[in-house]
């Protein structure tokens, strides 16, 4: 099941791009602002919005320690940002002055790649924010960007419908000329690097202006040659697509569509999950959090969306749901509003009965727990005051617990007001994505 779980209406244009950190969110928008919120609970944070280019914002992306936030602009610039304070650490300005319209930071957070509108491409020691080379395809607009796993090389996508492979030192290791017909729009490296005998191979996925998202293995050979074959083409959407995300294990695919769709992919059997249709416009951004099962995805209509994913199947993978189907009934369930804390405490109730937690209103009742209390409960919280254990434990082992008469937690020892199981589907989605992965 994939649900919509909030809207944020903050910018005042185009949403160009979002990232996600560990624990943050980044959005940039044609409107010359960033704006900043907490991944947990989407409030937006105290210094947002970022108010230092002078025109569009393209792209942004994280440091691996989400520490530095860097982002490019028409202004010519990339600019790195403090998650700290959000202060401007570096502006480094692209050689040339062409607008820059992308940007891409190596997983060893040793260097960072800008392109530019005339084709040019920088090089930036990144600890030191020193230009280290430059490079380019001449007569082209660079609108793609993704290193490898490894951060020793990265791709390349441009208008000419090109991608290519470039080390360190802006060599080309290698060129796929037509990609994508009319043009590229976007390129994400898997994170998981597959090695066997004498080569290493990686899994690359791009869109374009064809309306196909397309899924490459980039083979490395111990001679130190390379090759590129495309290993499936994904036609699901009806239009352009403009961008594309791997999840942060490499089992997810996510795409956006100018014909306003989302779609979301088994990216080891090409395999279409799921299909989200809640933008009014095109869908420019998309992205994967880390850390937890939730997607961001942005649009002209100047809003991002952001959704959970829960696997709810007893078999393999998940099963194909539109968001439309998986959130029907819910709108009096306060999953229409922008968030969590704007839910009232009948909306709790109802929410609490839809995940199959009735036993609990009675408890959140006679707390008045709405969205904002709902938001701040903790562990302690639920074990002191409303009795509710809030750990997760084989179901074997906690109801042989309780069937000998315990009424205390086995971790806090604390008494249990009530005896209530409740399944921990976001645990049993990361168990089950783990073990297809190994």
């Amino acid at each position: 099941m994939a649900s919509l779980i909030c809207t944020l209406r903050d910018h005042q244009d185009d949403v160009n791009w979002c990232s996600f950190s560990a624990r943050l969110l980044a959005t940039c928008s044609g409107d010359k602002t960033l704006r900043i919120y907490d991944a947990h609970d989407f409030s937006e944070l105290p210094f947002s919005p970022l108010t230092g280019h002078g025109y569009s914002v393209h792209c942004c992306c994280f440091s691996p320690c989400g520490q530095f936030l860097a982002s490019c602009s028409t202004d010519a610039s990339t600019l790195v940002w403090s998650m700290v304070t959000g202060d401007i650490e570096a502006v480094l300005e692209h050689p040339g002055r062409g607008p820059v319209r992308i940007c891409a930071l190596s997983p060893d957070s040793a260097h960072l790649v800008s392109g530019a509108s005339d084709g040019t491409l920088a090089l930036w020691n990144f600890p030191s924010k020193k230009l280290s080379r430059t490079g380019g395809v001449s007569d082209t607009t660079m609108v793609a960007c993704s290193f490898s796993p490894c951060s020793q090389m990265f791709m390349t996508g441009s208008t000419y419908g090109d991608l290519r492979l470039w080390d360190l030192d802006l060599n080309h290791l290698l060129a796929e000329k037509n990609a994508h017909d009319l043009g590229v729009s976007c390129c994400s490296f898997a994170p998981s690097i597959l090695s066997g005998g004498q080569v290493v191979q990686f899994r690359l996925a791009s869109c374009g202006q064809d309306c196909h998202l397309k899924i490459w293995a980039i083979s490395k050979f111990a001679s130190g040659g390379f090759k590129m074959v495309l290993l499936h083409t994904l036609a699901g959407q009806t239009a352009p697509v403009l961008c594309c995300a791997y999840s942060s294990d490499g089992q997810l695919l996510v795409s956006g569509s100018v014909d306003k769709s989302v779609k979301v992919y088994d990216a080891n059997n090409a395999v279409l999950l799921y299909t989200l249709n809640q933008h009014e416009r095109y869908v420019t951004a998309c992205s994967f959090s880390p850390t937890s099962p939730l997607i961001a995805t942005g649009s002209m209509d100047k809003t991002v969306n952001i959704w959970r994913l829960e696997d709810r199947c007893s078999g393999h993978g998940f099963k194909e749901e539109s968001a439309e189907t998986s959130c029907k009934g819910k709108a009096t369930a306060g999953l229409s509003k922008l968030l969590v804390a704007d839910w009232s405490e009948r909306d709790v109730t109802e929410w609490l009965v839809e995940e199959g937690l009735e036993g609990l209103v009675d408890k959140f009742k006679a707390n008045n727990i709405d969205g904002t209390e709902l938001l701040s409960l903790t562990k302690e919280t639920l074990a002191s005051e409303l009795g509710i254990d809030g750990y997760s434990y084989e179901r074997e082992a906690i109801e042989s617990w309780i069937n000998t008469k315990n009424r205390s937690s086995p971790m806090t020892n604390l008494p249990l007001l009530t005896t209530l199981l409740t399944p921990n589907h976001t645990l049993k989605m990361a168990i089950s994505r783990w073990k297809t992965s190994q």
